[in-house]
């Protein structure tokens, strides 16, 4: 288990099953992380999380739930498609239970996770991609000390409009001088 200051991020486990497959079902959380809503069936979403799960321990995911510190299951989070060559990956995050948004538990799984994959991972830097329709998602990177390195304009069509895709990025110093200053 990896600790953060309002967060634990543990391996994920079939309990999870449930609780995942709602929030990739719930259309507004869906097309936040995604982009699209596409509904997923359970077989589907248990497909996708033994695949996850038998890559556990392998450099190339990474993949956590995350639990508040009183053990309630809130999201789930990971490194994946990391290049042990490049030392490099990309990270994505999902808080899918409502009513621990907007209150700094994403920031505060996101911390961690970069904890680790600085410093267990021994990555350099760690990439993601956001919605330009997600700004509380932006400011939780932001505020992790991502910056934007591209913007893909008009990358996406949903919800009757185009829509840029932001890749943003944060390097093992840049997370270390924030560490410091905190």
């Amino acid at each position: 288990m990896i600790e953060g200051k309002l967060v634990r991020l543990r391996a994920q486990s079939m309990e999870d099953l449930d609780r995942g497959l709602q929030w990739v079902n719930d259309e507004e959380t869906a097309k936040l992380s995604n982009g699209s809503y596409y509904p997923r069936s359970r077989d589907a979403q248990e497909a996708r999380m033994r695949e996850r799960m038998s890559k556990r321990g392998s450099f190339a995911r990474a993949s956590f739930a995350i639990d508040t510190r009183e053990n309630e299951h809130i999201g789930n989070c990971d490194i994946f498609d990391a290049s042990p060559e490049d030392r490099w990956g990309w990270l994505g995050i999902l808080i899918g239970e409502r009513a621990y948004q907007s209150r700094g538990y994403g920031a505060d799984a996101v911390r961690t996770l970069l904890a680790f994959a600085f410093e267990e991972m021994n990555l350099e830097a760690v990439r993601l991609q956001v919605w330009s329709f997600n700004p509380r998602a932006i400011a939780c990177y932001r505020k992790c000390g991502f910056r934007e390195d591209a913007r893909l304009r008009r990358d996406l069509f949903v919800d009757g409009a185009y829509h840029d895709n932001i890749l943003m990025s944060i390097t093992r110093d840049e997370f270390d001088g924030m560490e410091e200053a905190a």
